[in-house]
């Protein structure tokens, strides 16, 4: 009751002297502040400069004046996104320079992207300071990866390759342009011209100049459609200088001309927005004179203010009191917080690497199907043919060359081959009787007078699995002994299959030299850390038990529904 009373009192004293020293100094909430931003960013996406550039100062005013990094960083890069759209560069890229300052304070990733990108294009098609321009492309990717929009990874990976392109650094820009030909799904028609316009560059610097000159017109054609005059014009110019390396100066000509048009229409239109702009009275000179004006003048009244309020120092300790306090209170809050966001992030990246490993497992079964079933019915088929035609020409001929009958065994020979091949990427036995006809089979056939595999199965052998299932399994149990074939030294080895409770239960035991499970070399070079991950492919359970030269166990559970 005595600490309640204590908290309530510095409550009342800072609610007391914030309200006598903050009562001149209202400020704009965080809120209206976004509403005001997010008008002017409307005004700017229907081209109203001069409203947007008024809504940016006024809500800049108030971003500084709380202080908040993030809305002082967005409202900087929308400023100078109006002057970047009228043309004026320059201006641009002060202001750009300016939000990034303020938005590298924060952790928004998306605008850290979008910030970087545009100084990118300024330092890039403006200053032709290509060096900086790839640096802040490669800062834009950085920052896009960790947002995991592809579509935005995908035009930055363009600006990137553009960039490299231009200085010629082909070998850099090589594992890009292969990235955006085999995700072309992630871009759109603006971005499909300029893929094809990089793809006409490369290819003319490897001299194919049948593929370079189907880029080109390819990207002219899309250009046309998409309306991007910038790309367009620059895709007419790299084709005219295609066309004058090979000596085709007519064409190159036209290509030239055709550049110069779309140049002289960007101009014009640059033109017209300020005209237009200069129509309403609005002078730009000024206008950044007088956002440049807001943060000095907000830093001098800062200033004054701090003068003014370090007559209350006992106001301020109050204060540091009261952080302390709400920090102690919120502290486990916090961790447990943090400790939930680092267990979301390690989940999403066990689902994403159970994805690529499942893609990666049925990738193999796909393939190792097609490659059995074409061994057996064309590889196999063919050959017992030659080898009966043979046959018949033997029958037929008393008197045959050694070399007929050499053939014959080689024919033969390579026919049993193709054959064993066939049935070890995809065994008959497996295919025709299921699953454990198939592994009882396996064990005789890894028996030996130094090893002996004994198979347990409390199963009915007539009992069949899905395909898939069983395939899977199969591998997975013949990989196991083949473990104990080359690692365990083991005189004796026993696989035991039974079910219970809707689960197929399978055990692998051998009284081998056994290993230390704790150790990381071990465990990658048996590949269990790649068996265990195709088992929770069938949602499935995998435990493994070995002790040094006391032998190895393992258990495999795998529900059957």
């Amino acid at each position: 009751m005595h600490n309640t009373k204590i908290i309530s009192l510095i409550v009342l004293l800072l609610i007391y002297f914030s309200s006598v020293c903050y009562s001149q100094n209202k400020q704009v909430s965080k809120d209206e502040i976004e509403i005001l931003l997010n008008d002017a960013t409307k005004e700017f996406k229907i081209k109203n400069y001069e409203k947007s550039l008024t809504k940016s100062r006024t809500a800049l005013k108030y971003a500084i004046q709380i202080n908040d990094a993030y809305l002082i960083g967005r409202t900087y890069n929308l400023i100078g996104a109006n002057f970047d759209d009228l043309f004026m560069p320059d201006k641009a890229f002060a202001f750009y320079h300016k939000a990034l300052h303020y938005i590298n304070k924060t952790s928004n990733n998306i605008f850290k992207s979008n910030i970087n990108n545009n100084l990118a294009n300024i330092y890039f098609f403006e200053k032709k300071q290509y060096q900086k321009g790839i640096f802040h492309y490669e800062k834009s990717l950085e920052y896009s990866n960790i947002s995991s929009d592809t579509s935005v990874i995908y035009i930055r990976k363009l600006s990137i390759i553009w960039a490299l392109f231009e200085i010629n650094n082909f070998t850099k820009g090589l594992p890009y342009l292969k990235y955006l030909n085999k995700f072309k799904q992630y871009g759109d028609e603006s971005t499909d011209g300029a893929l094809n316009m990089l793809n006409g560059v490369y290819n003319d610097h490897i001299n194919d100049t049948v593929k370079a000159n189907f880029y080109f017109l390819k990207a002219i054609e899309l250009g046309k459609k998409s309306h991007e005059k910038f790309d367009l014009s620059i895709t007419h110019k790299k084709y005219a200088d295609f066309l004058s390396k090979n000596k085709n100066y007519k064409k190159a000509y036209e290509h030239i001309l055709e550049f110069n048009r779309l140049t002289n229409e960007i101009t014009d239109l640059a033109k017209e927005k300020k005209t237009k702009l200069i129509g309403v009275n609005l002078e730009l000179d000024e206008y950044k004179r007088e956002v440049d004006k807001i943060e000095a003048e907000y830093k001098k009244k800062q200033r004054l203010l701090q003068k003014e309020q370090s007559r209350n120092k006992k106001v301020f300790s109050i204060i540091v009191v009261l952080f302390l306090i709400i920090t102690i209170l919120f502290y486990f809050f916090y961790q447990n917080t943090k400790l939930k966001q680092k267990n979301r992030i390690k989940n999403i990246q066990n689902k994403i690497h159970q994805n690529i490993i499942n893609a990666s497992i049925d990738g193999q079964e796909s393939e190792r199907k097609k490659v059995a079933l074409f061994l057996h019915d064309t590889i196999s088929a063919s050959l017992s043919s030659a080898g009966m035609h043979l046959n018949v020409f033997l029958s037929q001929h008393s008197a045959v060359p050694d070399e007929i009958i050499k053939t014959k065994f080689i024919l033969d020979e390579t026919h049993d081959k193709v054959r064993d091949l066939s049935h070890d990427l995809l065994p008959t036995l497996l295919v025709r009787f299921g699953l454990l006809y198939a592994l009882d089979d396996l064990c005789e056939k890894y028996s030996n007078s130094n090893l002996h595999f004994e198979y347990l199965n409390t199963i009915s052998n007539k009992k069949r699995y899905a395909e898939k299932f069983e395939t899977r399994l199969y591998f997975i149990i013949s990989e196991l002994l083949n473990n104990i074939i080359k690692h365990s030294e083991a005189t004796r080895a026993e696989v035991s299959l039974s079910e219970s409770n809707n689960e197929l239960i399978i055990e692998i035991t051998d009284n081998g030299k056994g290993f230390d499970i704790n150790r990381f070399n071990f465990v990658e070079g048996f590949g269990l850390n790649q068996i265990k991950a195709r088992i929770n492919n069938l949602n499935g359970n995998f435990d493994v038990k070995s002790k040094i030269h006391e032998g190895t166990s393992i258990k495999i559970t795998v529900p059957l529904s």
